[in-house]
């Protein structure tokens, strides 16, 4: 499937963490792909309202949570730029008024 929200399909996910030589390219690859499956999995399920937003966006947290413990540490500057990520990704889709902690409730980064 493609991503047809034009705002997401330009939007260069984790930029910031491609430009730092902590995390390796192939890490934050799959960051973004997971980031990209939850916007497609948005564009195909059309959550009615931020109760089923948070179920997609808190699954997309538990797989940057395996990320974690495969290869990827995330700590202060990986957080941060994954939180604003979902933050973009729920605003772009329209939810302007969601939780931004209750989007990323299931991490333990």
């Amino acid at each position: 499937m493609n991503i047809s929200n034009q705002q997401v399909s330009a939007h260069p996910f984790l930029k910031g963490l491609y430009g730092d030589g902590y995390y390796p390219d192939q890490a934050v690859d799959r960051g973004k792909e997971i980031l990209l499956r939850l916007c497609e999995r948005i564009e195909a399920e059309r959550p009615a309202d931020l109760a089923a937003l948070y179920v997609l966006t808190q699954a997309a947290t538990d797989e940057f949570n395996d990320l974690q413990d495969d290869d990827f540490d995330i700590e202060t500057v990986a957080r941060e730029e994954i939180a604003e990520e979902f933050w973009f990704v729920a605003n772009a889709y329209g939810f302007e008024d969601a939780d931004a902690e209750e989007l990323i409730a299931t991490r333990d980064w």
